[in-house]
C-alpha cells in the first residue's frame, strides 16, 4: 500500500462493464518525504476520493478485490483517503 496525491479525473466514453459506477482517477504517487514519485497512473475508486486528496492506493491483484464485482480487470485502486500524515523526525 502506498500514498499518492489525485490529481485528474479519468472520463471513459466506454469502460468494463464490471467497472459501471466506479470513478477512475488519475494519481501521482508520492515518496516518504511527499515528493513526486514515478509517472503519473490511474487508479479505479469505489470511495469518494476527489482532486486534491492524499490517498492510499494498492496494485496489482489485489487491487481488483476493492472493487463491488471481484476480479474486475484493474492494475490498481484506492483504498483509503488519508486526513492527515507525518513522518519521522530526523
Amino acid at each position: 500500500m502506498e500514498l499518492a496525491k489525485v490529481i485528474g479525473v479519468v472520463v471513459a466514453s466506454h469502460k468494463h462493464e464490471a467497472l459501471t459506477g466506479v470513478k477512475l482517477l488519475l494519481l501521482q504517487g508520492k515518496d516518504h518525504n511527499g515528493g513526486d514519485q514515478g509517472s503519473p497512473f490511474v487508479a479505479a475508486d469505489a470511495g469518494q476520493a476527489g482532486l486534491g486528496d492524499t490517498v492510499k492506493w494498492i496494485g496489482g491483484r489485489e487491487a481488483t478485490l476493492t472493487l463491488p464485482v471481484p476480479f474486475t480487470p484493474v492494475d490498481a485502486a484506492v483504498v483509503g483517503i488519508v486526513d492527515h500524515a507525518w513522518g519521522r523526525e530526523e
